[in-house]
């Protein structure tokens, strides 16, 4: 049976949307999951694993998300300065305060599958509602 195999998308060939999703009011988990899915292009039925098939994904409200159960002061954003004793450790609701745009793009971030595809420079975060990427006439995403 030649010409039978399964289809593999070709980087030249693949087409990118931009998609707008509002996060006020939305569980940052599940939120997060189903934006890394459109990231990887996993919704589209074109999907290839070594070829980024992902669209653009803007998300605006993301100082509204909400945080569910006790997540707010039990999860921690965890680094280290690089100074002896320089562990630092600070819980999602100080950091929802202080960087909203941070803290839901380390969630998404960690969905990622960390390969050299990058998907994660797809994704653009802002607190508040507007959003700088009207030229690229994003269309509303409702998840």
């Amino acid at each position: 049976m030649a010409g039978s195999g399964s289809y593999l998308a070709k980087k030249e060939n693949v087409e990118r949307q931009w998609f707008v999703v509002d996060a006020a009011d939305r569980s940052v988990g599940r939120l997060a999951a189903q934006i890394a899915r459109i990231l990887t292009g996993k919704h589209k039925p074109t999907f290839t694993p070594h070829v980024d098939t992902g669209d653009f994904v803007i998300v605006v409200n993301a100082g509204k998300v909400k945080l569910t159960g006790r997540k707010g002061a039990q999860s921690h954003y965890h680094y280290h300065t690089g100074h002896s004793g320089g562990y630092r450790s600070i819980p999602w609701e100080v950091l929802l305060q202080k960087k909203p745009e941070f803290l839901f793009e380390h969630v998404v971030k960690g969905m990622l599958p960390k390969t050299r595809l990058k998907y994660g420079r797809k994704l653009k975060v802002y607190a508040g509602s507007n959003h700088p990427h009207a030229a690229q006439s994003p269309t509303a995403l409702d998840l």
